[in-house]
């Protein structure tokens, strides 16, 4: 008797189960799929960004992606989300790039991009005022051989997470000497000429920005560093109102910048290569590419 109640109960709770739908979302409403887990929500940074820029192209690029949302934010705030959606092991999608400490910290895949929209691997250029290499020649040599490694930047950066940018400059140059030499051997120091670099506020170019600087100094240069928008970036050095740049991203997220004042500045050319941004998930979320985020 005890076994046919229990069989009886089993029975009756699994109809139950059926006729609620199992916890499924058309009964409690919970998200159905990843989009909705996600509000079709891409998190992206600051909206004069360049990547974001790419980011809105890709929406516009995927037909997937044509109700999805970009949202600005900025590169903190991006961080703040990126991070407590990691902690709990939460689905998120990003605008990211590297170089960037974020790639060192967490375990993070690039979506695949078979569209392109983002483009191929980019170089981080250093581009200058004309008239530069004749009024501060030694600046102009300094500038012109700087040149580094990704794992060089993503260690001033990783160390600016527990000290101040100028600090973890400061540690990078004494432990990099050889390098640091590369770029100063044989240049004349020079008497406090003053030279002013222009750069955007992400945690990358305030990395070799403020490397940058330092190195500078060391030559005698009085250097002030201003971070812009991309965009009075460009404007400024083609103006004659700023000396230099080692931020640009090229030929993909600064190329609209370059194209309209190129013939306004002098390209150095590349100081670091292998460059990339795109939209980014965790390694945990089994999606792959841009192609696998579903409609709304």
């Amino acid at each position: 008797m005890i076994k046919k109640q229990l069989i009886g109960i089993v029975t009756v709770l699994s109809l139950i189960l059926v006729l609620t739908g199992c916890g499924s979302s058309q009964s409690n409403g919970e998200p159905e799929n990843l989009g909705e887990e996600l509000n079709y929500t891409i998190t992206g940074i600051e909206p004069g960004a360049g990547a974001m820029g790419l980011a809105e192209d890709t929406i516009e690029g995927y037909e997937n992606l044509n109700d999805w949302d970009l949202l600005e934010s900025s590169t903190a705030g991006m961080l703040t989300e990126l991070g407590e959606a990691i902690d709990n092991e939460e689905p998120i999608v990003i605008v990211g790039w590297n170089p960037h400490w974020m790639f060192a910290s967490y375990d993070l895949k690039y979506l695949d991009d078979p569209n392109g929209t983002f483009g191929e691997d980019e170089n981080i250029h250093t581009i200058a005022r004309k008239g530069l290499e004749e009024d501060m020649p030694a600046a102009y040599e300094v500038l012109d051989r700087f040149s580094w490694e990704t794992e060089d930047i993503e260690a001033v950066m990783a160390d600016a997470q527990e000290m101040e940018f100028q600090e973890a400059a400061s540690k990078w140059i004494d432990a990099n000497q050889d390098k640091v030499k590369e770029w100063t051997d044989g240049v004349e120091k020079v008497q406090g000429q003053e030279l002013e670099l222009v750069s955007t506020p992400w945690d990358s170019e305030r990395a070799s920005g403020e490397v940058a600087k330092q190195v500078l100094e060391q030559q005698g240069f009085e250097v002030t560093l201003t971070p812009v928008d991309p965009a009075v970036m460009f404007q400024s050095i083609a103006q004659g109102e700023g000396d230099a740049s080692v931020a640009p991203w090229l030929p993909i997220t600064h190329g609209s910048f370059f194209e309209q004042y190129k013939d306004d500045i002098t390209d150095l050319g590349p100081n670091l290569s292998g460059a990339k941004s795109g939209l980014v998930v965790p390694s945990y979320m089994d999606i792959d590419s841009i192609e696998d985020l579903p409609a709304k």
